[in-house]
């Protein structure tokens, strides 16, 4: 079935309960259905019999090896959900294809659905993006660069120049943009822009024979030691660009990301920013394919993660 090019099968999955049924199987099972308990597969399908006064669900396959029941939701972060199929590929549709993002307040219009529910099935599309364990280190031209992600001070609130400080209600962001390439935004839980949290993440997710670019900051002083070069631009001199030195392609990430949560989600809690970045992070990701695949590769995602109401709610 196929999801890029004309993209027949997705658009046709955005309306009917059966095609998009048809969609999530095809997508998470494309030699057949494997049974999610124990691995086995060549389940069969139940079919409802005539007259039967409580016929099975569509979609229920029930596995020859443990017995069990599953439909293609369960595994997934659409387990146990009682939004409708068709709202769960929309939902993904919208998501993956809306460059800014789609807040749950869109999605509460759209569907006609709670907030709740729209709020809780962002969260879990948001789940199904992110990508763990984190797929090699970045490698060739890496740019470093970090951002503050939060309110403005209030009226009554003292305002310093210069970046925000421990105290600051904002959280810091280190983004890393492998030139051409790939992505990782990370928050900076410990709320202190230091040499230390910097260079542990930069460390973790760079190849050493990277060259690197930064700004001037000095907490980016001595990666020259640890990766095939270390250069930098002075933005306090009004220096942008030098040659190939530069981190534009960091500073383009983080417009998007701020204009995106400032224009479309306009608050987002620090127990939440996480799984913000992973929604940027995956479309930035996934820029050179189609509206269609892009939402072909986050269902595909949405297997062997789950996300209950609890963890967003009192994490």
């Amino acid at each position: 079935m196929a999801t890029t090019g004309n993209g027949k099968a997705l658009h046709k999955a955005l309306k009917d309960e059966d095609a998009a049924r048809e969609l999530l199987e095809n997508l998470r099972w494309p030699n057949g259905a494997v049974c999610p308990h124990c691995g086995a597969d060549k389940p069969y399908k139940l079919t409802p019999k005539p007259g039967s006064k409580a016929p099975v669900r569509p979609g229920v396959y029930k596995c020859r090896a443990c017995r069990k029941q599953f439909t293609v939701t369960v595994g997934t972060v659409m387990e146990r959900s009682r939004v409708s199929l068709v709202v769960w590929v929309q939902a993904f549709y919208l998501l993956c294809s809306s460059k800014k993002g789609f807040s749950a307040e869109q999605l509460r219009r759209h569907f006609g659905i709670d907030h709740k529910t729209a709020w809780f099935v962002g969260h879990r599309i948001r789940e199904a993006m992110k990508r763990e364990p984190m797929p090699g280190l970045l490698r060739g031209k890496v740019e470093a660069d970090e951002t503050y992600v939060g309110g403005k001070p209030r009226a009554y609130e003292p305002r310093r120049p210069g970046r925000p400080g421990p105290d600051s209600k904002k959280t810091p962001v280190l983004a890393l943009v492998e030139r051409g390439g790939n992505v990782r935004s990370f928050p900076i839980w410990q709320g202190a822009v230091t040499g230390n949290n910097l260079k542990a993440a930069i460390r973790e997710h760079v190849d050493p024979t990277s060259q690197l670019f930064t700004d001037e900051l000095q907490a980016y002083k001595g990666l020259n030691r640890e990766f095939a070069s270390h250069e930098f631009v002075t933005h306090s001199e009004r220096e942008y660009v030098r040659g190939d030195v530069h981190v534009n392609t960091a500073e383009g990430f983080f417009s998007i990301l701020k204009r995106g949560i400032n224009g479309v989600y306009h608050h987002v809690s620090p127990k939440h920013l996480e799984r913000y970045l992973a929604e940027f992070d995956f479309r930035y990701n996934e820029r050179f394919v189609s509206d269609g695949e892009r939402t072909a590769r986050a269902i595909r995602g949405a297997e062997g993660k789950r996300l209950m109401y609890r963890e967003p709610v009192n994490g």
